[in-house]
């Protein structure tokens, strides 16, 4: 028996080794990506892979990350696998900026007609024309921040050109709330199974751009909506977040950064910095420092309780501009 117990505590501990490991390269990954080193960024993502290749999102991430290393046969091959492990986001994939290199080539469309396929498969109990207005609706949501985000990339804040496209962002963002509203007061928070996840997702997305009082408005059906398993817990987190700090409460998941003058990133104000990872685990969050790396900042719990005082000066600052 003792001799079995320690067979089972090898397998268990090589088990979480492997699990860390794949994290990490992961997150190491995800880390090149964002300073655009994406020939080390597929090479983490590799080896990551060695371990195990059956999260979606991170094969997703990895295929955007060969087509900016213009290596199309990985990105293909990275795109096949996470349909096949479940990305169902096909309004994503269509306008992704990344993955703009690989429309001309022929392997495109046979990756887009494997993911309708699936989508078909899956939505045939659907309310379709719901479905296809909710997908419009996301299409126009997401372009238009990708949009905004390449010129604010390229001209900088303040500029006429990023001010111009933050004007047409929010024009869309009021046309988008008002047919949400209609769909959200006539039929309530519709789940998955009614419309498909990303359709359902774009309900959460339009009122986490909305003003404050629409976001008030509507979080209580959104929390309903999780109880019942209609909205993701994740999203809601998000959308808490937000509603705190408008409300000048401190967040209570980390969820939302700011940048300084220096443009320095930083975790807006946050409540019990210390169990942060436990608040996050228990909605489906992963912990915040792999989280907060996206923005080239490390995570140290104590560090940032001796900045808070300072973050929520600046945080009030920011509000009364």
């Amino acid at each position: 028996m003792k001799k079995l117990l320690a067979y089972f505590f090898v397998v268990i501990n090589i088990g979480l080794m492997q699990s860390q490991a794949y994290k990490s390269f992961v997150a190491k990954g995800d880390s090149c990506y964002n300073i655009k080193n994406y020939k080390a960024s597929v090479g983490f993502y590799e080896k990551a892979f060695e371990i195990e290749h059956k999260v979606s999102s991170d094969l997703y991430n990895a295929a955007c990350s060969a087509a900016q290393d213009h290596d199309d046969k990985k990105a293909f091959k990275w795109l096949d696998l996470s349909i096949d492990n479940g990305f169902e986001n096909i309004a994503h994939i269509k306008i992704d900026r990344d993955l703009e290199s690989l429309r001309s080539k022929k392997e495109w469309q046979k990756t887009i007609d494997k993911l309708q396929k699936k989508m078909d498969s899956m939505s045939m109990n659907y309310d379709k024309p719901l479905q296809a207005e909710l997908l419009a609706i996301y299409t126009e949501d997401q372009q238009v921040r990708h949009e905004y985000m390449k010129v604010y990339k390229e001209k900088g804040a303040g500029t006429k050109e990023v001010d111009s496209v933050g004007n047409i962002m929010l024009e869309k963002d009021s046309l988008n709330l008002i047919k949400v509203m209609k769909i959200l007061d006539e039929r309530g928070w519709v789940g998955k199974d009614v419309v498909g996840a990303q359709a359902n997702q774009t309900l959460f997305l339009v009122i986490q751009h909305s003003d404050l009082k629409y976001q008030q408005k509507y979080m209580p059906m959104m929390k309903d909506a999780v109880k019942k398993g209609n909205a993701k817990a994740s999203s809601l987190a998000l959308l808490e977040d937000r509603v705190a700090l408008r409300e000048d409460r401190n967040q209570i998941y980390g969820s939302q950064i700011s940048m300084t003058s220096g443009s320095k990133a930083f975790v807006l104000p946050l409540e019990d910095p210390d169990n942060v990872d436990k608040r996050r685990a228990e909605v489906g969050l992963g912990p915040i420092a792999d989280y907060v790396r996206k923005w080239n900042i490390v995570w140290n719990v104590e560090e940032y309780k001796k900045e808070l005082p300072e973050l929520e000066k600046i945080s009030n600052q920011k509000k009364a501009k």
